[in-house]
């Protein structure tokens, strides 16, 4: 989905940046601006600064900066696109879709309307299972077994759904409406010769909200208070519900996610209710589904660090080898995945209770990191005793290892791979990919070609690696200017580079400004929406954008390839943006002096900023 950027501006010009902040954030009035702590990091002194007149937000403290969009981009964790259509929608303005035609906007503002009135329905639902919860003593009994308090039922929206085969045609008049069918409430039973039946899917249950990222009611969860089965139900399959896709508890979660940095997955909603309960307010859940890349790509958008938390038995060995499979494509450098299992007598809520919070916290800390357990599945059944053994597991862990993204992890458990068959990393690759170990052998011969010419013909030289045979940049061919130009030409010419970026490097580069900021901000939408694309496709879909000519200018002499070697590209972009937040940090610095002078938390600000600019420049 293309989005003109002239819709853009004019959304932004619409929407009050304080007003959109504000409805997250809590803002009191500082001078010009309006200050709050920062909804991305853990403070205790407001450094959260929104400008009214500059229509932006800064924190002094973690140095994100943005605007209305990039707000609900970080905090709420929405794509570009999902982020311009809230906001859209907010103002009653209709998104624009330059590659669609007419009937494919017609058709997707057809669904929009119906997602609205899906959603509106669910949220009157739950309202009312609210409503019975609070009629219900057996219900209050059951979530107060549980040791849950009346907050965080309220937090978490917690209902019941009472007995009887049509409880909501009291809340719902038109019991034959199609849209109660459609959002999952009512089931619809159509036999053959006989009348079609209707009553409601959830029956006599403790029911759990499912929302989405934006607070939206779009199914719900329900456990049975007796033996009953099955015993957990979720809504099925809707225009606004896809297990696939959605997570328990990410909505109510997403603020401690960043506070505690990780977030822990576990295997069922009672789980993420206790945990926000006993102090771990950072969980959530899948619903009834193995974890999917789309499950752990959602995730990232929150936070760096992913913990999976599973029984210890069978079964939680399979789930965690399914969430293996869906979190290796995105296991950069820069992100940790861990495996949490648990004593197969206990889960999560029973092991806090027994053994306490400090106890579960250090549980988590030494949980198993992706790279060991990526050997335990690969080594799995193989006596590494033998050569047989060893060369079963050296099998069994190529298409695991291929599903890394390229970066250093990936090379350093290409090294326990090869220690463990007892070859070294070269040898093991030529198993692996028996075509590619001739490819150095031919360049050899080539090399020595060319050498043989050369002393042959004195006015022969090995061909360039530049257009114009010269050795080195010069004219169009020289560097950028700047490091944001240079680091646009990488994200351009290797944009799968971006999978490697943190959430803090997106709101440094989307923050800039023109043309580097729509540049990046435009890029960054093209990779949620389309993946990884070459540079031939990203110029055909820059036709038309403002950053088109400055796109062009800088890839001017781009050359077909380049975009291989994506390992020594996203080293080069991670020191151009360390070196970019350092210089942001020294700016931060002289401010939180300036604002010393009259504020007392300035000083501390000032210190937290100068240890962090120390260590990126170490880093780099």
């Amino acid at each position: 989905m293309s989005i003109p950027q002239t819709f853009v501006q004019e959304l932004l010009a619409r929407a009050d940046v304080v007003e959109i902040v504000g409805r997250y954030v809590q803002l009191k009035k500082g001078g010009a601006n309006f200050m709050g702590l920062c909804p991305f990091h853990s403070e205790k002194s407001p450094s959260f600064s929104v400008s009214p007149t500059k229509q932006f937000y800064h924190c002094f403290g973690c140095g994100k900066t943005g605007n209305a969009i990039s707000f609900l981009m970080e905090h709420a964790g929405m794509s570009f696109v999902e982020a311009v259509q809230d906001l859209a929608q907010q103002f009653g303005m209709q998104v624009p879709e330059d590659d669609a035609s007419p009937q494919d906007r017609a058709r997707a503002a057809q669904q929009r309307q119906k997602q609205n009135t899906l959603s509106e329905v669910l949220e009157k639902a739950c309202r009312a299972y609210q409503k019975h919860l609070k009629a219900s003593p057996r219900a209050v009994a059951y979530f107060k077994g549980r040791g849950l308090s009346g907050l965080v039922a309220k937090q978490f929206g917690l209902g019941y759904a009472p007995e009887g085969w049509r409880s909501l045609a009291s809340v719902f008049p038109n019991y034959d409406d199609v849209l109660l069918v459609e959002s999952g409430l009512v089931i619809l039973n159509e036999e053959d010769g006989a009348q079609a039946k209707r009553y409601d899917r959830f029956r006599d249950r403790v029911m759990f909200p499912i929302r989405n990222i934006k607070g939206e009611c779009i199914g719900f969860g329900g456990r049975v208070l007796g033996d009953d089965k099955p015993k957990y139900l979720n809504s099925p399959e809707t225009p606004v519900f896809s297990k696939g896709r959605e997570l328990y508890g990410l909505f109510e979660a997403r603020n401690a996610l960043r506070e505690h940095g990780y977030v822990l997955v576990t295997e069922g909603y009672m789980d993420v209710v206790a945990l926000a309960q006993l102090g771990f307010p950072n969980a959530v859940a899948t619903l009834g589904t193995a974890c999917t890349a789309d499950h752990v790509h959602k995730l990232f958008r929150f936070t760096d660090s992913v913990v999976f938390s599973f029984d210890g038995d069978a079964a939680g060995r399979r789930a965690a080898r399914k969430a293996l499979d869906a979190a290796l494509p995105l296991a950069t450098d820069v992100r940790s995945v861990k495996f949490l299992f648990l004593p197969p007598e206990h889960d999560p809520d029973s092991f806090i209770r027994e053994y306490g919070k400090d106890a579960f916290a250090r549980f988590v800390s030494e949980a198993v990191p992706l790279s060991r357990f990526l050997l335990d599945a690969a080594r799995d059944g193989c006596d590494l005793h033998t050569a047989e053994g060893r060369a079963h597991l050296a099998s069994n862990a190529k298409p695991l290892w291929e599903l890394l993204p390229p970066g250093a992890l990936k090379q350093q458990i290409l090294t326990d791979i090869a220690d463990l068959v007892q070859l070294s990393s070269r040898e093991l690759m030529a198993v692996w990919h028996p075509q590619r170990d001739k490819t150095p052998r031919k360049r050899a011969e080539s090399s020595q070609k060319e050498s043989k010419n050369f002393n042959k013909n004195e006015g022969y030289t090995p061909k360039s690696r530049f257009p114009d045979n010269s050795d080195r940049p010069s004219g169009r061919s020289r560097l950028p200017a700047s490091r944001a130009d240079h680091a646009a030409r990488i994200l351009l010419g290797n944009m799968a580079v971006q999978e490697t970026l943190t959430v803090e490097d997106h709101g440094l580069l989307c923050g800039l400004a023109a043309p580097h900021g729509p540049l990046f901000v435009w890029l960054e939408a093209q990779f949620h929406e389309h993946g990884a694309q070459p540079w031939v496709a990203l110029r055909e879909g820059l036709q038309g954008h403002e950053s088109e000519a400055f796109a062009l200018k800088l890839m001017a002499d781009h050359t077909l390839g380049s975009e291989d070697n994506t390992q020594e590209a996203g080293s080069e972009l991670r020191h151009l943006i360390n070196r970019m937040l350092i210089e942001q940090l020294k700016i931060d610095e002289t401010q939180a002096i300036e604002a010393a002078k009259t504020d007392p938390h300035a000083l501390q600000r000032y210190r937290e900023l100068q240890a962090r600019r120390r260590a990126l420049e170490a880093a780099s």
